[in-house]
């Protein structure tokens, strides 16, 4: 058996854990630049606001419904996820983090325990100690865990738990499941699936092999095996390593200058070689692009990007940075308004794993040094707390704009919730 558990409403969550005044407040979260909304709590979807809308187009309904809206906070929602995976580690041990609010766990040790109260112990607990509600599906594969999560989450009968076990029970879930909400099938694939007559997982898991592998591919037979109770895709404890890495911002006001834009590619370069040291690899290519803003015909257009060859695969901070900005020199134009850049690296390799250069005359065992000293004090004191100049040259304008930003209520020392006693609830001083 398997089980999903997921956060509900997870950005929204994160923003009533330390202000329980707005629980039951309608709540939006929106995108980099406060642009569109990308989480809703419940009661806001029930006020009809889709997900993906601007922000200008809901103003009217935050108005009339006194709606809490959020830029989107993802310091705090990180550790609060960091949060609620160690939670579920401390119930179970295998457990396979899916993305920021899923994980994945195997029962498959419980198999002499009421997996009921394995489901109730993780959502009491994480409710407990992380004050994030969360709902549990549970199923003989991942794919039917991820059925079983959807009707936790979306049928109050559950409340909160769905067990998927006996075949009949599977049967009669998938006979009600839309073909285009199964794990696996996207819009293009539901579209193929729905002219097909297939509109239910149920009709769905029927199909014959034959013609799913005529017609999809082997993936898809997997996923079709799991729709009928035959584990396919197996837990990933071990996340693998990225083969290349992307890290970009649309910026919250238009950049013309080289000097703005070099200081963000520097910090785009950081958090790339960050997430290098991270996983244990360095990279081969450092690739830099630029694009103005396509929305705005009324400016001129442009958009670039080029491939830098380091001399030795590398993770070190300094070095991204020195052939980012190589890079970026060679791709820059002056007269353009930039809405957006960002840096890649690529041609991934292991640490230990780097082929080295016999003219390559930097110290990299100094260097590695510095990177770990870095890192640790980073960690342990706040992100870029040590940071390298070239990442602080001006006033930060390109940064996105969060106007509507909550504290980082868990992360940063100046920023950590406070509480306050009246002296009206004190006990009083007995009178002798």
């Amino acid at each position: 058996m398997f089980a999903l558990v997921d956060c509900n409403n997870f950005y929204a969550s994160c923003e009533r854990v330390f202000n329980p005044k707005i629980k039951n407040t309608p709540i939006v979260v929106l995108s980099n630049n406060d642009g569109c909304v990308i989480a809703r709590s419940n009661e806001a979807k029930a006020l009809g606001i889709p997900m993906g809308e601007p922000a200008y187009k809901i103003q009217h309904l935050v108005n009339i419904h006194n709606i809490k809206v959020f830029s989107s906070n993802y310091t705090l929602y990180g550790d609060m996820s960091q949060r609620v995976m160690d939670t579920i580690k401390s119930v179970v041990d295998s457990v396979e983090v899916y993305s920021i609010d899923e994980a994945f766990v195997d029962l498959s040790s419980f198999q002499l325990f009421d997996i009921q109260d394995i489901a109730l112990e993780i959502r009491q607990r994480v409710g407990q100690w992380v004050g994030i509600p969360v709902s549990v599906g549970m199923a003989p594969t991942k794919t039917l865990a991820k059925v079983a999560n959807h009707m936790a989450k979306k049928q109050a009968i559950y409340n909160g738990i769905c067990i998927l076990e006996s075949e009949t029970e599977i049967q009669n879930a998938l006979k009600l499941f839309p073909v285009g909400d199964v794990w696996g099938v996207g819009r293009k694939l539901s579209k193929h699936l729905q002219n097909a007559g297939i509109t239910t997982a149920y009709e769905l898991s029927m199909a014959s092999d034959s013609w799913i592998k005529q017609n999809f591919t082997i993936t898809g037979l997997k996923m079709v095996h799991e729709l009928r109770g035959i584990s396919c895709v197996p837990l990933e404890k071990m996340v693998p390593p990225k083969q290349s890495i992307c890290t970009s911002r649309s910026f919250g006001k238009m950049v013309d200058d080289f000097e703005t834009l070099a200081e963000a590619v520097s910090n785009f370069a950081a958090r790339a070689a960050e997430k290098l040291r991270r996983q244990k690899s360095s990279a081969n290519y450092v690739i830099v692009f630029v694009t103005t803003n396509r929305f705005r015909q009324d400016l001129k257009q442009y958009a670039n990007q080029v491939v830098v060859n380091l001399p030795v695969a590398s993770s070190l901070t300094s070095e991204l940075i020195h052939y980012a900005l190589i890079g970026l020199k060679s791709i820059f134009k002056e007269g353009f308004e930039y809405k957006k850049a960002g840096v890649i690296v690529s041609g991934i390799v292991p640490q230990d794993e780097i082929q080295t250069n016999l003219f390559d005359e930097l110290d990299r065992e100094r260097h590695e040094k510095i990177m770990c000293t870095m890192d640790l004090l980073n960690q342990k004191m706040g992100t870029d707390t040590v940071f390298i100049s070239s990442q602080r040259n001006r006033k930060n304008n390109w940064k996105n704009r969060r106007e509507l930003l909550s504290p980082s209520y868990t992360t940063n020392w100046n920023e950590l919730p406070e509480a306050k006693a009246s002296s009206d609830i004190l006990p009083k001083k007995r009178i002798q």
